[in-house]
């Protein structure tokens, strides 16, 4: 049985495209749905020309109001009835309501080697506390921010002279194969981490 994949998207979804590219072959898992928070996020053209359904809804209307925004955005999650969803760069908190309805098949990526560096700006923190390695993890979503089972790591060297941004470069694309290398596996049943 063909698991089917929401991928939530906010920006150009360059990790979302690595994974629809997976999809391939005997591959477990098949796109159904490239959500985004944001209607003119460039990941909606790149997944819609891939042939990925794919819907928006605008967070911005909702102001403040987290429940109606994720009530919204159920609608099309819901009815593309996914078995797995995947957060690509999505920049919105969820509440632990939404996480909950979702539990034990929502996976996220992140960019540093968790548990260390939750939250924002993880590769200048990195190069802040002397790292010798930094990285990016794949782990399932829980209510805590970038917490929950690890499914995946990957590691790259510190280098001398590297910044914040020639950090996240590479990291980027440790994630442009973890990540994928983590959806086949989770989808195959198998949540063993995967350690590149």
């Amino acid at each position: 049985m063909t698991k089917r994949v929401a991928i939530l998207i906010s920006g150009g979804g360059s990790n979302m495209v690595r994974l629809v590219e997976s999809m391939t072959g005997d591959h477990p898992a098949r796109a159904a749905l490239v959500l985004s928070n944001d209607p003119d996020a460039g990941g909606l053209k790149k997944a819609a020309e891939m042939g990925v359904p794919v819907a928006a809804v605008d967070h911005r209307p909702f102001k403040s109001d987290r429940a109606a925004f994720e009530a919204a955005l159920r609608e099309p999650l819901d009815a593309a009835e996914p078995d797995i969803i995947c957060l690509a760069g999505f920049m919105r908190i969820l509440t632990p309501d939404f996480i909950n309805a979702y539990q034990g098949r929502m996976l996220n990526i992140h960019p540093s080697l968790l548990p260390k560096y939750r939250g924002l700006h993880t590769h200048a923190r990195a190069l802040e506390a002397g790292e010798a390695e930094h990285g990016c993890t794949v782990h399932e979503v829980t209510a805590a921010l970038d917490d929950g089972p690890i499914l995946g790591q990957a590691r790259i060297a510190v280098e001398p002279g590297d910044t914040p941004d020639t950090l996240a470069a590479r990291v980027l694309g440790m994630e442009h194969r973890l990540y994928p290398a983590v959806l086949r596996r989770f989808a195959e049943g198998n949540r063993e981490p995967v350690e590149l």
